[in-house]
């Protein structure tokens, strides 16, 4: 008898396949970092407790594809605070090392524990007294028994067809890399402001960077009248400042109000003579203010919860330091 000739999968049943393949992938590799879950004891909260009072660096190494998540890590470590870099376990050995102090924290990334560069690396460690975190999917390893701590990243199956090429395994090093990071970051009470101080460009520096004081106008061109000028005068004020509004202040230069275009608009459509107006009986008393260090991102959700424009640049409502419009705002980029 001849050989059965099976017939080549229609385009359809390979779409199909390929379909069911991908999402194996992502269960396997969601369901390896929902295991980790039950790990999170308090060997982790050691481990983030170590990490926070850390006195030198935090240096995460490792080789291959862990070495790579490893960057990761270190990364956002850095992005966050925590004075972190990347050492190659390979190049380590052939005067890397040299970046490894007394008191600084090794986090060795491993999924086997048994990694030759890393293993060679041990007594290098011990000698200057860094403290070593392993990070290994073999709770029993050489790596895991010579460290100070442990965490079990290890996965049930890797979502390679074969077995063989790390994808569970490194995506479980990479979430609970975040998990630490996250961790320390709400231990430290971590700001904004705290992490734009890392981020100053682009357009993330810029929104979180940026402080009204930065973008307000301030001097002669803010746009003020006294509270018995009379209407003209406003009309004037304004046009001449060109931001759409007016502040008005009191003969000391406080605070009192503010006019709109909006509310020029409503007095001539209900009023037929307006001569008689001053900018006292126009204004709108308690305008919104903002201090001038607060970041220019605040003042653009303070525009959009109260639908409005401006705001006046002070820090008690009283004495005027400047005037935020939101097209400076829009200028800079910030949104």
């Amino acid at each position: 008898m001849g050989e059965m000739k099976t017939s080549p999968k229609s385009s359809s049943e390979k779409t199909a396949s390929l379909i069911l393949r991908a999402q194996r992938v992502l269960k396997i590799e969601s369901d390896s970092v929902a295991g980790l879950i039950a790990r999170i004891d308090d060997r982790f909260a050691q481990v983030v407790q170590a990490l926070d009072q850390c006195q030198g660096h935090v240096v995460v190494t490792g080789m291959g594809k862990s070495g790579l998540i490893g960057q990761k890590i270190a990364a956002t470590f850095s992005s966050i605070g925590v004075p972190s870099v990347f050492l190659h376990a390979a190049e380590a050995s052939h005067g890397d090392v040299g970046i490894l102090s007394r008191g600084d924290i090794v986090i060795a990334i491993s999924n086997s524990g048994e990694t030759e560069e890393i293993i060679k690396l041990l007594p290098t460690l011990n000698r200057i007294k860094c403290s070593l975190v392993a990070m290994t999917g073999n709770p029993v390893s050489t790596l895991a028994k010579r460290s100070d701590h442990l965490l079990d990243i290890s996965v049930e199956e890797e979502a390679c067809s074969i077995g063989l090429v790390p994808t569970a395994s490194t995506t479980a090093a990479l979430a609970m890399g975040d998990a630490l990071a996250m961790a320390i970051l709400d231990l430290r009470g971590f700001r904004e402001e705290d992490f734009a101080l890392n981020h100053p460009g682009g357009s993330l520096g810029r929104k979180l960077l940026m402080t009204v004081g930065d973008l307000m106008h301030t001097g002669d061109e803010i746009p003020k009248v006294l509270e018995d000028a009379n209407i003209y005068d406003v009309i004037k004020e304004m046009s001449q400042k060109r931001l759409g509004t007016t502040l008005v202040v009191a003969q000391n230069s406080d605070l009192r109000g503010i006019i709109t275009d909006g509310d020029l608009r409503r007095l001539i459509e209900n009023k037929k003579d307006i001569s008689g107006t001053v900018a006292g009986d126009l204004m709108g008393k308690n305008p919104r203010c903002i201090p001038r260090d607060r970041l220019a991102q605040k003042a653009v959700q303070i525009m959009e919860e109260n639908a409005i424009t401006s705001l006046v640049v002070s820090e008690d409502g009283k004495h005027i330091e400047g005037i935020l419009h939101l097209q400076d705002l829009l200028k800079a980029g910030i949104n």
